[in-house]
């Protein structure tokens, strides 16, 4: 089932328009804005946030170059961002995912360094920078909160460098498979079993890969019975044996049960 259709069943679109969802009841929100940010503030923040905005796949959420207006939760569905680069190629720096936000990279400059484009159907909630940066000066735990996002897109984005400098091919896209499925089981969703959103070419120029490494790895993947893959549909049998593919230590006891 496709990352917006499984969003939407989540946090009850067929009940009520998402307007009509207060960030206090939205799953999603509570998954940006989790422990922490008191009830008082997150009423505040839910009179500054614009509701939802949909973009069909193929569209820009913005581009590089544009003015810094908004920081967006993504509510359902996906999108990447790249940055452009000389000799007019790209490099992505991102997939986003529902309960996370864009647009924090722009904050220093007062414009958007990178484009973010959608893979699918998307819907974003819009909250206006300058009513957030106010929010802030009087919402400690909103505040803390905004930093500590921050700090895990930092964390992230050093991984990837990482991953690119330090592993080899076999091991990005496992480690890459490895990063969704955490993310996906955050969000309540099963960490086995999903759907690919971005196409294979961008998953190549995320980890540095060209294409044709990369189909060749789902190819072998299968026949190894490390995956099971039906076009965009991936299936992961056993997480451990994925995580030692990756290069990974297993985890703690608390989570090894976990296939």
């Amino acid at each position: 089932m496709p990352i917006q259709d499984i969003s939407a069943a989540k946090i009850g679109f067929s009940a009520q328009s998402a307007q009509e969802v207060a960030c206090r009841d939205c799953d999603l929100f509570q998954l940006t804005f989790p422990v922490g940010v008191s009830c008082a503030d997150l009423k505040m923040l839910d009179r500054i946030v614009k509701r939802r905005k949909t973009i069909q796949r193929g569209q820009y959420l913005y581009r590089a170059g544009d003015p810094f207006l908004f920081v967006y939760a993504v509510k359902s569905g996906s999108i990447k961002t790249y940055a452009s680069i000389e000799g007019g190629g790209r490099q992505i720096t991102g997939f986003h995912l529902p309960g996370e936000l864009l647009g924090l990279d722009a904050i220093d400059t007062g414009m958007h360094q990178c484009n973010a484009r959608a893979l699918e159907t998307t819907s974003v909630c819009e909250v206006p920078f300058s009513g957030l940066e106010e929010l802030g000066e009087i919402a400690v735990s909103v505040q803390r909160q905004l930093l500590r996002i921050m700090s895990k897109q930092l964390l992230r984005d050093q991984s990837r460098l990482a991953l690119v400098c330090n592993k080899n091919a076999e091991e990005r896209l496992c480690a890459f498979l490895l990063n969704l499925s955490a993310r996906f089981r955050q969000r309540g969703f099963s960490p086995t079993e999903f759907y690919l959103s971005m196409s294979r070419t961008d998953i190549g120029n995320y980890l540095g890969l060209v294409v044709e490494t990369v189909s060749r790895l789902f190819r072998r993947f299968q026949e190894q019975g490390v995956l099971e893959v039906d076009r965009k549909h991936i299936r992961i049998p056993d997480l451990s044996r994925l995580r030692r593919l990756a290069g990974f230590q297993e985890p703690e006891a608390s989570e090894s049960g976990e296939r």
